[in-house]
This record gives structure tokens, C-alpha cells and sequence, in this order.
């Protein structure tokens, strides 16, 4: 009898356990503005969801379907990774984040898909629209083809690079679809969606996706944001052979859904004993869709309680109701699970583990403008490329540089104010015959202007308007010490302006 009571006991901590998952399971939730997934990548299994059918803005999650139907394109032969497309004057007028090639640029297949992916550069995926198609309408409609083909039920494509647009939708079933679909059909060109960083001059970007390089087996997708949609997240990894792929859509910052997504993919390799008692969710293909319209999360997540401009590329620490601290919050649902089997699973992955170190080191990937090139002449277009960025940086900072002479003309203005009496006969040669002999200088002042201005009209062009900063740095050329002390004093100020021309 007493060889029985440690089984009796274990019998009935496991039923109380059940009854307490099945309350758990069976208890209302409230509404929740993000949605989560998390599925196996062979199998399309559902090992998680939680708002999964709702419709959602995709933001530049969309990007992933324009990589596939490009690379569809290439593996079809209807294009190679080589083509040279060329930056149109719609490429360019996106709005960022963008690569900001002026129109006429050209740029392989090869590099705009990399530009798009790790930069999310808005420019170059309207770059491949059009080298696919011919339009950015053109390309939408293969899209939405595209996605009808794969059974995306609930997604409609406007353009191909996420931004606002109205008709633009998806949900977290379709991307899980979309990102099973890209590996089964793919593989050959996984590398895009998971390269760290690339290198455009002097310049490198690191991968928006904040798991690239810190989570453990992490090997793809694409990030994703506009204010109506939140902060979206597609990730996959791979440990021991096992693929998962999980979707955030919808978080508070960048940080958030990269921890969100981790947590996921936690808990879908941690061992789990307890699987018998939770209900089978199927497969990604059969959860049935939502009919309803799409949170707009705008006021929350662009609202003015925001301390910060909200980007793609978002820094900021999660907020107290994003789960920093890997609470059950980042998961939904799944936490009213977890309190009684905690003792059964590793502890998840929290924020401060997960940001805490820098991505793992590794070589930018080089991108340029221009042809495929290899060995010294790719050498030769990154130095290039860095050339033109240094040459448009100083651009930028000549009004600033232009308003260091309005500060050098102040000191000049002392002496003009202590010495009058010479001042004035120059400034008004009409007063009297007293000033004609100064007059045979302002001739040759004149002439020496003309000069200046033939040689240097953009020297000549800011004197101009002070007529007498203008007659000053004219007449540095006779240097007459002796006449006026103004006319020593005020050409060092003046040359200023010469050297910024």
C-alpha cells in the first residue's frame, strides 16, 4: 500500500495539471493587437498561433514575395542575376529607406536584391518590378498571382515594396505560406535572406533583422514597418536538422519582435513532454482565414506619446507591455500554459540575453553600382562608389560653411563704426569734391571685380549683395594701405567667400 501512494500522488498532480491546461486553454483572452505563428518549415505543422488568420498591413515584409517572384524569374531564365536594370525616376522617388540612387543609375539583379533585403531599400524593389515587368502595376499583378497560386487567401499586393498603399494586406498565415513556399522553391537562393550586413562605399548596413548573427541557427527573413501595421517580423531557424519559422506582426519596437519571434523559435525547440496535452492546430494551409479589417496601430505606434521617431531599423528598448523580461505577454496565449511547467522547459530567452551582445562578426557583403565585376575591377567600383559619396558629403555642408563670413563681417563693422569720418567720403562720393581723389581707385577696383566675376561668378555672386563687402575685396588688388583703413580690414573677411566657391 505504501509502494503505491508515490503513484497515486503522481496520478493526481498530472489530472490536476490537465484540468488546469485545459481551464487555461478554455479561459476568454483578451483582444490583442499582434499577431504571432509559429510552424514547422517541412511540414507546415502549426505549432503555435494567435491571430494568425487576421488581416494585417505587411509592411516591407512584402518584399519577401518580390524577391520570390524575381528569383522565380532568374531560375526561369527570364532574367540572370546579372541583367543590368536601371533606377528609374519612380525608383527614385520612394520614400526611404532607400538606397537613393539618382535616375539613370544602373545596378545588376544581383546587388538591388541585396540592397533590398538587408537595407529594405524601397527604390530598388520598384528597381526589380520594373526590370521584371515593365511597371510597378505589372509586377502587382504577377504578385497577386503569384500569391493566389501559393494559397495565399487573405493577401493583396498594390506595390512591391510594402509601402502604405490601400488594398495592401496579408496576415501572419500567408507569410508563414510565403516563407515555406520560398524554401521549398528556392533553396538555391536562400542566401538573400539572411545575409548579416552589406558594404556600399564607405558605408554598411547591418540586416534589419536583429536575429541574424545572435540567435542560434537563425537564417532568415525580412523585417518590416509602416505605422498602421506595428513592427513586423518574419524569422526562420534551423537547429539539429529542424527547421521553424515564426511571424510577428504587429510588436512596439524593433527590438520587441526580434525577442518575440526568439521566443517563438524557444519554445518550439525546447523539448516538450506535455505536447499530448495541447490541441493539434493542423497545418499552416488549413487554419481558416479571418474576414475583418486590419488593425491600425498608427496612433499607438506614431502617436505623440511616442518618445521617438518610429523607423524600420528601431533601436528602442521595449516597452513594459512588450515582455521584455520573456514574460507570457511576448506569446500571447502561451503563457497562462507555462506557470505550472516551468520546471519541464528551459527558461525563455529574454531581451537583455538576446541584445545585450553584438551580432556575431562577419565580412559585409560588397554591393556596387554598375555591371558584375570580380577581382581588381570591383576593387576599382567600390573605391568608386566611395569617391562619389565623399564628393556629395561636402554639398550638404556648404549653406553651413556660407554663414561663416556673415560672422567675419561683424568684427569688420567695429572699425567702420570708430573710424566715420573715412568711412563716409566712400560710401558717398556725391558729398563733395573731397572724394575725387579716392574716385581714380574705384575705376580700377571695378575692373578688378570684372575679373573676379568672369573667373568666379559664384565668388562675386553673395559680395553682391553688400556693395560694400563687395568694394572692399575689390580692393585688395591695388592694395592701398595708406587710403582707407576699412578698405585693410575687410578683405580677409571677404575672401572667405572665394574659397568656399
Amino acid at each position: 500500500m505504501h509502494a503505491l501512494r508515490p503513484l497515486l500522488r503522481k496520478s493526481l498532480f498530472n489530472l490536476f495539471a490537465a484540468m488546469l491546461a485545459c481551464a487555461a486553454m478554455l479561459a476568454p483572452r483578451t483582444a490583442s493587437a499582434e499577431a504571432l505563428l509559429l510552424i514547422e518549415a517541412d511540414s507546415g505543422k502549426v505549432l503555435q498561433a494567435e491571430n494568425a488568420t487576421l488581416p494585417w498591413y505587411p509592411a516591407s515584409v512584402t518584399k519577401i514575395m518580390t524577391a520570390y517572384v524575381t528569383l522565380k524569374a532568374v531560375k526561369d531564365g527570364r532574367l540572370t542575376l546579372d541583367t543590368l536594370l536601371t533606377v528609374s525616376p519612380t525608383a527614385a522617388s520612394q520614400s526611404p529607406s532607400k538606397m537613393g540612387f539618382r535616375p539613370g543609375t544602373q545596378v545588376t539583379v544581383d546587388n538591388a536584391l541585396k540592397m533590398m533585403m538587408v537595407k529594405s531599400a524601397n527604390d530598388m524593389a520598384v528597381v526589380l518590378a520594373e526590370g521584371v515587368s515593365g511597371s510597378v502595376d505589372g509586377f502587382s499583378a504577377v504578385m497577386n498571382d503569384t500569391a493566389r497560386k501559393l494559397g495565399m487567401a487573405q493577401t493583396s499586393y498594390v506595390n512591391p515594396n510594402g509601402l502604405p498603399a490601400e488594398g495592401q494586406i496579408t496576415s501572419a498565415r500567408d507569410l508563414g505560406i510565403l516563407a515555406r513556399s520560398f524554401l521549398r522553391d528556392l533553396p538555391e537562393y536562400e542566401y538573400y535572406m539572411h545575409i548579416p550586413a552589406i558594404r556600399f562605399g564607405k558605408r554598411v548596413t547591418g540586416n534589419f533583422n536583429k536575429l541574424i548573427g545572435r540567435y542560434p541557427g537563425a537564417d532568415g527573413f525580412k523585417t518590416g514597418f509602416i505605422c498602421a501595421s506595428g513592427y513586423n517580423l518574419v524569422a526562420s531557424a534551423t537547429r539539429n536538422g529542424r527547421r521553424l519559422i515564426a511571424v510577428v506582426l504587429g510588436a512596439n519596437s524593433g527590438t520587441a519582435r526580434a525577442v518575440k519571434a526568439a521566443q517563438l523559435l524557444e519554445r518550439g525547440f525546447a523539448p516538450d513532454n506535455l505536447t499530448w496535452l495541447r490541441p493539434s492546430l493542423g497545418t499552416v494551409d488549413n487554419l481558416v482565414p479571418v474576414d475583418a479589417t486590419p488593425p491600425n496601430l498608427r496612433d499607438e505606434m506614431c502617436g505623440p506619446n511616442r518618445k521617438r521617431p518610429a523607423s524600420d531599423d528601431d533601436d528602442a528598448l521595449i516597452a513594459a507591455s512588450g515582455g521584455a523580461t520573456g514574460s507570457g505577454s511576448a506569446t500571447g496565449g502561451a503563457a497562462q500554459f507555462t506557470f505550472f511547467t516551468a520546471g519541464l522547459q528551459p527558461p525563455l530567452m529574454k531581451a537583455s540575453e538576446l541584445m545585450a551582445s553584438a551580432a556575431a562578426p562577419t565580412e559585409p557583403v560588397l554591393v556596387y553600382t554598375g555591371p558584375t565585376r570580380t577581382g581588381t575591377a570591383l576593387i576599382a567600383a567600390v573605391a568608386a562608389d566611395a569617391d562619389q559619396q565623399a564628393a556629395s558629403k561636402p554639398r550638404a555642408k556648404k549653406p553651413r560653411v556660407a554663414k561663416k563670413p556673415d560672422a567675419a563681417d561683424k568684427p569688420a563693422d567695429k572699425p567702420k563704426d570708430t573710424k566715420t569720418a573715412a568711412a563716409k567720403p566712400d560710401a558717398k562720393p556725391t558729398d563733395g569734391k573731397a572724394a575725387k581723389p579716392a574716385t581714380p581707385q574705384p575705376a580700377a577696383t571695378k575692373s578688378a571685380g570684372a575679373k573676379h566675376a568672369a573667373t568666379k561668378p559664384d565668388a562675386v555672386a553673395k559680395p553682391a549683395e553688400k556693395p560694400s563687402a563687395g568694394g572692399d575685396q575689390a580692393a585688395k588688388p591695388a592694395k592701398p594701405k595708406a587710403a582707407t583703413t576699412p578698405a585693410a580690414t575687410k578683405p580677409p573677411a571677404a575672401a572667405k567667400p572665394a574659397n568656399n566657391s
